[in-house]
């Protein structure tokens, strides 16, 4: 069972390396990969309070996937960000690899998201706000990309 333990933390090479995308042939490890992605978030919602996503190179999953969990499960495989709003709006991010940290960042107030589910059904998915931020900060970490490189200054940081 996978725990907060588990989950890598600032600092650690491997989140700041790019994902390489899933083949159909590994759709077989998906639902390994999406149940330690599940008891992890749980348990991070259990010890912090927080969390409705989580990517699998949080978890030293190298792969270009996210999990998140929100009015429903969402198995998200290879993922593309289209039509980003030129809109953003700011807000105070946390990350379940830092999690007594917030960042305040940037983020496109809408996009559409296209990516294959956990059947290698392609799908696209339209959203805004709240949803839009989540996206965009998992995508973020099949990137190497972390919140705290999108700081918007300096200042930009402070603990929960």
């Amino acid at each position: 069972m996978k725990t907060i333990d588990d989950i890598l933390k600032l600092g650690d090479p491997r989140l700041y390396e790019v994902c390489e995308p899933i083949l159909e042939s590994e759709l077989d490890q998906v639902s390994d990969w999406v149940q330690e992605l599940h008891e992890a978030m749980e348990d991070i919602r259990l010890v912090y309070g927080f969390g409705r996503g989580i990517a699998a190179p949080q978890l030293g999953i190298m792969k270009r996937m996210f999990y998140l969990n929100l009015d429903r499960p969402y198995v998200i495989l290879n993922p593309e960000l289209k039509n980003q709003s030129e809109e953003m709006f700011e807000l105070w991010d946390d990350c379940m690899s830092f999690p007594n940290l917030l960042v305040n960042v940037k983020r496109h107030q809408s996009l559409t998201l296209a990516y294959r589910d956990e059947n290698w059904k392609q799908q696209e998915w339209e959203v805004s706000g709240a949803i839009s931020e989540l996206i965009q900060h998992e995508f973020d970490h099949l990137n190497g990309i972390l919140c705290t490189m999108r700081a918007i200054d300096q200042k930009s940081f402070k603990w929960k």
